[in-house]
């Protein structure tokens, strides 16, 4: 019972390594064979998943150990099943964690062309403020424009001058 008992507990410390490390396995049984099994096991020995095929290798046939006292035989294929399904468990949960995909990021020139409303009057010889629509959010930004433009007329964005500030002009209807 001792000895399953640390091999769970070594199998949670292997994970708690794999937060810093995880990715060194792969990495060095992909150079000692130079590159011959290459994708091969695609994530299969990473240190998650060892860490979790053998964690539940001593904490199953521990339990299975101390509940049944059906011996040492019958707790190792318990605690061997147990740690095989939470190798895959693991790796499928980590293959879809890598697969999760993000939208772009919004740049500034993806303002250019759209609408927007004055909420600071803007001068013909400095700066007013509009509200545009950035990735779904509203976004005050400085704006300048050619002609004055009076609070709450609707524009257009002709350029972006930095992160905060845009060129517009009004729209006329």
């Amino acid at each position: 019972m001792t000895v399953l008992l640390g091999l769970g507990i070594a199998g949670i410390a292997l994970l708690a390594l794999s937060l810093v490390f995880d990715g060194i396995l792969e990495g060095l049984l992909g150079d000692a064979l130079g590159g011959l099994l290459n994708g091969f096991f695609d994530g299969l020995l990473s240190l998650p998943v060892i860490a979790g095929f053998l964690s539940m290798l001593g904490f199953g046939g521990a339990v299975v150990l101390g509940t049944t006292g059906s011996g040492l035989p019958v707790a190792l294929v318990a605690g061997t099943l147990a740690g095989l399904v939470a190798a895959w468990l693991t790796w499928k949960f980590s293959q879809a964690l890598m697969r999760d995909q993000t939208t772009a990021t919004p740049r500034g020139d993806d303002l250019v062309g759209t609408s927007g409303s004055v909420v600071t009057p803007i001068p013909a010889d400095g700066y007013g403020e509009v509200l545009l629509r950035l990735a779904g959010q509203t976004v005050k930004f400085s704006a300048k424009s050619a002609v004055p433009v009076e609070r709450g007329a609707e524009i257009w964005v002709e350029a972006t001058l930095s992160t905060t500030s845009v060129t517009v002009r009004p729209v006329e209807r």
